[in-house]
């Protein structure tokens, strides 16, 4: 009995060796794919070509399936979204200097938003970007901000909406001592607010960067040299005061005039175009304006208070410390009742 079983075992696993030699295609028929198509098989289920010479008609286009005219019910909670919209698409608008001559062409990268009531399914997002296209040749402003919000609400149909431009703005910026020019870049941004009621609200929004000495650092450097003859240098790092005005109702501020009042208030900015001269009046100018990150916050707050064209503000600023491996960083804002806070808090996005 034992041998028999033996046997039969044996004769089992040759049958299984002979059938695992046969190819897959000598027992199984070629399979039908839905792209592409396999040795020996069939077309695919699906052909892939494109027709250049397709003609759009009027019927054809009618024709044509939209998602804003599903009524299948909404997924999720059916709540109202606050903001939907558009981010980081771009292209070249227009940007009238204060000279009022010239005129600077910047890529742009815009967001726009806007809300969605809660029984809407969705919104037209190419009807966002498409306002922006059908206004492309107007030079972009913060009351063409709010020109745009005004489309957004007739042609999305929202009843609230957002904008923000970003951009690189160049001025041209005079060297301290030598004469010569070059142009410094600021990253800025125009935002506009409308809400359900129609009430519009715009923003300017500009980064400056410049230097800060430390005070007690050039206390402490000027105690050594005073008391053991001792040479010290000051820790003295680049530093960027990110500030977003609100304008008042009517009232028109260029990047400029912003620009302006920062650096009255920092002084201190850095600098394009230099030469021995220049470079020893910046030492010069740094050590007749040296600041904590808390002086740098009060010293633009006073300039942007004076300036009744300026509804409201918020200043934040990053000392990139040269003596610490951590930044010091210090946040303002005017204190208007209900408007912009302190909340700042993307000190991350300050490095310059």
């Amino acid at each position: 009995m034992p041998a028999k079983k033996k046997s039969a075992v044996s004769a089992r696993s040759v049958a299984a060796k002979k059938s695992a030699s046969k190819p897959a295609s000598a027992s199984a028929a070629p399979k039908t794919m839905y792209l592409h198509r396999v040795a020996g098989g069939p077309a695919p289920r699906i052909q892939r070509k494109y027709d250049a010479k397709f003609t759009l008609t009027p019927a054809y286009k009618a024709s044509l399936p939209d998602m804003m005219e599903a009524v299948d019910a909404i997924p999720g909670a059916p709540v109202a979204i606050q903001q939907v919209g558009v981010s980081g698409f771009k292209l070249p608008l227009k940007y009238r200097a204060r000279d009022g001559r010239t005129v600077h062409t910047l890529e742009t990268t815009v967001t726009g938003t806007v809300s969605l009531e809660a029984n809407l399914k969705g919104i037209n997002m190419s009807r966002i970007v498409r306002s922006f296209y059908d206004h492309a040749a107007r030079e972009v402003t913060p009351d063409f901000v709010a020109f745009i919000l005004g489309v957004y609400r007739r042609e999305v149909g929202a009843l609230a909406a957002r904008i923000r431009l970003d951009f690189s703005y160049p001025m041209k910026q005079r060297a301290l001592r030598s004469g010569l020019e070059g142009w410094q870049f600021y990253r800025a941004a125009y935002l506009g607010r409308i809400a359900a009621d129609g009430a519009v609200r715009r923003f300017i929004e500009l980064d400056f960067v410049y230097s800060s000495a430390c005070p007690c650092s050039a206390e402490l450097t000027e105690h050594a040299r005073d008391v053991r003859g001792v040479y010290g240098i000051p820790h003295n790092q680049r530093s960027k005061a990110r500030v977003l005005v609100e304008l008042a109702p009517g009232a028109k501020l260029s990047l400029e005039e912003l620009q302006a009042h920062v650096l009255r208030g920092l002084v201190t900015e850095t600098q394009v175009m230099v030469k021995r001269e220049d470079e020893q009046a910046f030492a010069e100018l740094n050590g007749a304006h040296i600041k904590f990150v808390e002086d740098a916050a009060r010293l633009v707050y006073a300039e942007l208070a004076g300036d009744k064209r300026i509804a409201d503000f918020q200043v934040a600023c990053s000392h990139l410390e040269s003596l610490h491996s951590h930044d010091a960083v210090s946040v303002i804002c005017k204190g208007v009742p209900g408007g912009l806070g302190a909340d700042f808090d993307a000190f991350h996005t300050l490095v310059c």
